[in-house]
């Protein structure tokens, strides 16, 4: 520390021994070689489901999905658990299988046996003596009647008046048909100055009730009248072919073709047969003829209720 250099010493630092002449790496003493270690040791990748090779050629076109791969090579063949050198399942679905007409084998046997029972049938017919000339014509069968269709022993007279579904009217002398009545069949008889003054309608209606008709009749021919209804009242049915039966009566005051008062009596009656067929009977008469009107009406209403 007293500033000089000691005796010998160059002119380096003194701190750092600097190698002489004799001292290089072959004096220094090797060192044991340490045991390789497994983190030093080169990992493989791990194996792609793909697999890669370099046999193989270029990879999927544009169309191809995305999928895992081991390198920048492309994916190729290889075994995989779809089979053996079996490439990628696509993402695309498969196109459906066309499928014929469903025909199942059973219908076979069924149709085979169906043709054998024709042909048999067929056999016995022809064995059994189908010959038509020979047949017996009073072995024929008559279709047995019907409800719809009842069977009466009336035998209308020849001046009788069909209606509709069996039934008909014979019109008293004076009483003549109105022909521009298009349901039923309507009787009118005049008064000498040509005004009508007494009518007597027949007409029919289809599954309705008899006492339905009634109403619906009776407010018709009122509706434009001052009217006074009576309660619709049973009839007893004079045919065991008739089911219900009932009647109604009304007095009311009309207007004339000049608008004066008219007084009007009348009555609807109706019947319904078991083949659901309802025949009213409307009649209607002005109260200054009624006593005539009403005697005709009777032995008409008899000849409609015998066609029944």
């Amino acid at each position: 520390m007293s500033g000089k250099r000691d005796k010998g010493s160059g002119g380096g630092n003194p701190w750092v021994n600097e190698p002489g002449p004799a001292s290089d790496d072959a004096a220094v003493p090797d060192e044991p070689a340490l045991p390789p270690s497994p983190w030093n040791l080169e990992v493989p990748p791990p194996p792609s489901p793909w697999g890669t090779s370099p046999d193989a050629g270029p990879g999927p076109g544009p169309g191809a999905g995305p999928g895992p791969q081991s390198g920048p090579g492309p994916a190729t063949e290889t075994s995989t658990a779809w089979g053996e050198k079996v490439g990628p399942p696509s993402l695309r679905r498969p196109p459906p299988e066309k499928k014929g007409l469903p025909f199942p084998p059973l219908l076979l046997p069924i149709g085979a046996g169906l043709i054998v029972v024709a042909l048999v049938a067929a056999a016995l017919v022809f064995l059994s003596g189908g010959d038509d000339d020979k047949a017996d014509p009073t072995t024929s069968q008559t279709p047995a009647p019907t409800a719809s269709t009842p069977t009466t022993s009336y035998q209308p007279p020849v001046n009788a008046i069909p209606v509709g579904f069996g039934v008909s009217v014979v019109p008293v002398e004076g009483w003549s048909v109105l022909a521009t009545e298009k349901a039923g069949k309507e009787l009118v008889t005049y008064a000498p100055n040509g005004e009508p003054r007494s009518f007597f309608w027949v007409r029919q209606k289809e599954n309705v009730t008899a006492n339905a008709y009634v109403l619906g009749i009776v407010e018709g021919e009122t509706e434009n009248e001052i009217a006074q209804l009576g309660s619709v009242r049973n009839l007893p049915c004079p045919k065991d072919v008739l089911e219900e039966c009932v009647a109604i009566s009304y007095t009311s005051t009309a207007k004339d073709k000049t608008g004066a008062d008219v007084k009007v009596q009348g009555y609807v009656e109706a019947y319904r047969r078991k083949d659901k067929v309802v025949t009213a009977l409307d009649f209607r008469t002005r109260v200054d003829f009624a006593q005539k009107a009403e005697a005709d009406a009777t032995t008409m209403k008899k000849s409609v209720l015998d066609s029944l």
